[in-house]
């Protein structure tokens, strides 16, 4: 497996997952401590969280697909981008995982 697919998973993981705790702290700002501009934070950071989400799934699932998971731990990487701070300690087992069976694209020659 290339090292570009690992990146761009890891990528849209962080990214995912900061989204989604700056969802969850302005949904506490906006429902329990009652502050006036977490509304139109929470419609902006919800939306780009919806559309990033859906690109993290299809890195996870490209990802997945190549490291030949079983589908239950593939779904468990999918449903990562759905739990506050998962993603975050999924992407880093993944990373551990994978850190072996990872090509870096560049010739053996260059290598050595």
């Amino acid at each position: 497996m290339k090292k570009s697919v690992l990146t761009r998973y890891r990528v849209m993981a962080y990214v995912t997952g900061v989204l989604l705790v700056a969802l969850t702290l302005g949904m506490i700002g906006k429902y329990v401590l009652d502050m006036g501009g977490a509304a139109d934070f929470t419609q902006v950071v919800s939306i780009a969280h919806g559309w990033l989400y859906v690109v993290y799934l299809i890195f996870a699932f490209d990802l997945g697909s190549k490291a030949k998971w079983p589908v239950k731990k593939q779904l468990w990487v999918l449903l990562a981008g759905t739990v506050p701070t998962a993603a975050f300690f999924v992407e880093r087992g993944i990373s551990r995982e994978l850190a072996g069976s990872v090509e870096d694209g560049t010739p053996e020659a260059a290598r050595a």
